[in-house]
Order: C-alpha cells, then sequence, then structure tokens
C-alpha cells in the first residue's frame, strides 16, 4: 500500500515483549474493576478508593484551589469528579476533560415489586437503558444495591457474587412450546412485564393459618431476617438484577475480555487510572465518571446536572478569572464505547468507516442517527491537534462510526460538554456485543486508550 494511504494499526501485530506485557497486566486491573464496581454506586466507591491511596482529599464547595491540589468530589455516591490543577494559567490554558460514564444497561426492581402467582414468587423490574430483553432470560442473576430504611440508615445488598450465594433469574419458554414466539419479532418475543425475577418457592410453614402460608410470606421474612427490613422499605430503595458473570479472557490466545460493563467502564478505568499514573502536572485535568448516560444523562448524577458547570465556577473563583474564558479554552475527552465491527455480522457496518477489534482507540468524530441527529460533531481543527498528540506519544488509534447512515445509531455525554463551549470529541474502545449481559472488547484497545488519555493529561 502507499505510503500516502490511510491504513489501521492491528496493536498486536507490532506489539513488542514489552508492550505485550504492559497490555495484558494492565487487563488484570481492570477486570478487578470490572467484578467489584458492577453498579454504578460499586465503581464510584472503588474509584473513590483509589483516589485517596492517589493522594485525592475530598473537596467542598467553597474551597479556595491551587496548584498542585488533587481534590475529588463524590455525587450522591455514583457520579465523581476528580481535580488535579496544574501549574498553567487557567484562563488560557483552559482544563483538560476527560468524561465517562459508569452506569450500565440492567434491569431494576420496581418500587413494589413482590408478587406471588401459581407458588412462585416474584420480582417485577423495569429495564434501565437501551437492552435486547430477550437475552436477559436464562442467564444467572445478581442483586445489587441500596435500601435506605426509615431510620436513615442505608443497606448494601450484594447477593449472587460469592460462589455460595444464591443467584436470580427470568425464564424464558422451552423451545418445544414456542412456536408462537417464535415468529414474533425478535424484539416483541419478550415484553418488559416478561421480565419477572424468580426470587423463590417455599412456603411460609410456620404460620398458624393457611392464610400466612405463602411464598411471598417466607421471601418477606428471610429479608427482615437478614436485613431487617419489610416491604415498605422497597419503596425508598435502589436494587438492580446486573449478570453474575465474572470478567474472564476470551479465545485461547487470551487477547479479548468478555463481562458485563464494559460500556463504559472500560473508559473510565483507563480515565482515572491514567490521571494518577501521569505525574505532569501543567494542565488542570478533570475526569468524570458519570452516571445515567444510558438513560439520557438526566437527574442529578447526570452530566446534564448544573455540577460540572459550578465546577469550573469554582476553578474560575479560586484563580480570580471568568468561567466562560476557562470553557472556550478547555477541551474534552468524551470517553465512550463505539461499536467494534464484528465479521459475523458485517451488513449493519460500513467497513471503511468502522473501528475495529485491536486497532487501538477509536476516535468518532460524530454519533447520532441518521443525518447526524443529536451529535456533537467535532471540528477539523480538534481532531487535527489530537491526531498530531497521538502520533507523537506513539498512541495507535483508529477512526470508526457507529453502523451505516441509516442502520441506526446513539449518542454520548459529548453533546452536553460541547454545549458548554468546550471542544469535544468521542474516543473510546470498539466493543463486541454492546449492552449485553455480557459484552467483549480487545485488551489491546483498553491499554491504547489508557495510553491516549496520558498523552492527553501530559
Amino acid at each position: 500500500m502507499s505510503q500516502l494511504s490511510y491504513k489501521r494499526t492491528n496493536v498486536y501485530e507490532v506489539a513488542d515483549e514489552k508492550l505485550m506485557k504492559e497490555i495484558f497486566d494492565y487487563a488484570e486491573g481492570y477486570k478487578t474493576f470490572l467484578d467489584e464496581g458492577k453498579t454504578e454506586r460499586e465503581a464510584c466507591a472503588y474509584a473513590v478508593e483509589a483516589a485517596k491511596k492517589a493522594g485525592y482529599k475530598p473537596f467542598e464547595f467553597g474551597m479556595k484551589l491551587k496548584a498542585g491540589d488533587k481534590v475529588y468530589y463524590n455525587n450522591r455516591g455514583k457520579n465523581l469528579y476528580l481535580l488535579k490543577i496544574g501549574t498553567a494559567d487557567v484562563a488560557k490554558d483552559g482544563v483538560r476533560i476527560i468524561a465517562s460514564h459508569i452506569d450500565s444497561p440492567r434491569l431494576d426492581l420496581k418500587q413494589v415489586p413482590i408478587y406471588e402467582s401459581e407458588g412462585i414468587a416474584f420480582g417485577k423490574t423495569h429495564y434501565y437503558g437501551g437492552v435486547r430483553k430477550y437475552q436477559w432470560t436464562a442467564i444467572p442473576l445478581a442483586l445489587h444495591g441500596v435500601v435506605a430504611l426509615k431510620d436513615g440508615s442505608v443497606l448494601n445488598v450484594k447477593v449472587g457474587e460469592d460462589e455460595n450465594d444464591p443467584i436470580f433469574y427470568v425464564s424464558d419458554l422451552l423451545p418445544h412450546l414456542a412456536a408462537k414466539q417464535n415468529v414474533r419479532p425478535l424484539g416483541e418475543a419478550i415484553g418488559g412485564e416478561d421480565l419477572n425475577i424468580w426470587f423463590g418457592n417455599v412456603p411460609y410453614t410456620a404460620a398458624e393459618d393457611d392464610k400466612d402460608k405463602t411464598v411471598k410470606e417466607n421471601l418477606l421474612r428471610i429479608l427482615n431476617e437478614k436485613y431487617g427490613m419489610d416491604e415498605a422499605d422497597f419503596l425508598s430503595a435502589e436494587l438492580s438484577l446486573v449478570p453474575a458473570f465474572k470478567a474472564k479472557d476470551v479465545g485461547f490466545d487470551r487477547g479479548l475480555i468478555g463481562a458485563y460493563g464494559h460500556d463504559d467502564r472500560v473508559c473510565s478505568y483507563p480515565a482515572y487510572t491514567a490521571l494518577f499514573d501521569e505525574p505532569s502536572n501543567e494542565h488542570t485535568v478533570m475526569v468524570i465518571l458519570a452516571d445515567k448516560e444510558e438513560i439520557g444523562s438526566e437527574g442529578t448524577t447526570g452530566l446534564q446536572c448544573a455540577l460540572f458547570a459550578d465546577l469550573i465556577d469554582e476553578i474560575a473563583t479560586s484563580f480570580g478569572v471568568s468561567s466562560a474564558a476557562i470553557r472556550a479554552k478547555s477541551m474534552c475527552l468524551s470517553a465512550d464505547v463505539n461499536a467494534g465491527f464484528d465479521p459475523n455480522f458485517p451488513d449493519v457496518c460500513e467497513k471503511h468507516n468502522s473501528a475495529y477489534i485491536s486497532h487501538g482507540a477509536g476516535v468518532t468524530k460524530f454519533t447520532g442517527s441518521r443525518g447526524k441527529s443529536g451529535s456533537n460533531d467535532a471540528d477539523a481543527e480538534f481532531i487535527g491537534y489530537l491526531r498530531k498528540l497521538f502520533d507523537d506519544n506513539g498512541v495507535i488509534w483508529q477512526t470508526g462510526e457507529l453502523g451505516k447512515v441509516d442502520q441506526g445509531g446513539g449518542g454520548t455525554v459529548a453533546k452536553y460538554i460541547a454545549n458548554m463551549n468546550v471542544s469535544t470529541i468521542d474516543i473510546g474502545v470498539p466493543v463486541i456485543s454492546m449492552h449485553a449481559p455480557y459484552e467483549v472488547v480487545s485488551k489491546a484497545d483498553l491499554y491504547e486508550n489508557y495510553l491516549a488519555f496520558r498523552a492527553f493529561i501530559k
């Protein structure tokens, strides 16, 4: 091929022994993060502990910031801001922002979830984010979350992860009786109200009369004995069903990782570890681990919340400059995943402009759907800056878009930050089977994103 042509680089084809070791060693820490942080609360708590070990201190509004400060703001236990104040004039240099999210598609228990039918106790759910509902049946599920009791205490719940724990389950039809289900469109084979969790089937036998000898009563008594809660406590609970699978290497060569929640913890982990590992202190850097991206970035812990602007205001106040000046000079990497090209399903992608597994960090100029609707479309000058930055720092990267023009599409947090007059572009790891209970990524792409974030920070 001519030297004038653009060609993607397969990381594994060019990696020497040293780089291969770095890639595989880095993946082990990421796999631990995945297993310990299956919900946004757990991922936030895990990152907070890592921040403390890296010397970061809690931030409170009104604190005066100065060069060298390393602080974090834990927003309601579900959204984390990490901030390192650099030596450069923030009014002229702005802030280097890396924004990822730590929520993932899942099944949430409804507020009145428990009911009994034909001798089975079930839990009603409402799916969170974009799921293909049929994928959540007939797999082991774990229950994660919190219950806020009336006395002000909060119970942490995690059942289904330990080897000796029970797991939970959503049933599906056996193929022998699924003739009618099989002719439905795939998206209608399982309805939202069919995603009912099997919680138990043993009736309460200690009751003195038949009225109380129900499976639901037994379930409620188990919950009361174990957690001290009653049925009304579900009204103030956030409980989610997530896959009970562990993160595992995929393939004989172990070059891939299968896990729940790559979207978007595969970008969150390299974002905060790059911040902690990069010693350069010239630029002011903000790393965001956001919540609610999968449902539109709404609410107090999503990136449409005023908190982002408030923290920029705090930086501005500390240095006696305007927030507008800081934002105008700032740059943001919206660190979110893209769809990796899957040779099993080539028809949905345009192969010349797709992101490929093991070909490095995936830069996405625009997202949206059909006509770039709902997208931040990054400007050429910012992409030109990043091209030189990554190439000068030996980062292997590629460009990619989310499927064919009329096939579908999606979005990220990029547009919300770009709307604050911050130069923003999407960059992330290509994912196979995105939003499935078990997704796959390349260890090489994970590590190249880490290197890209370090280059951006320094």
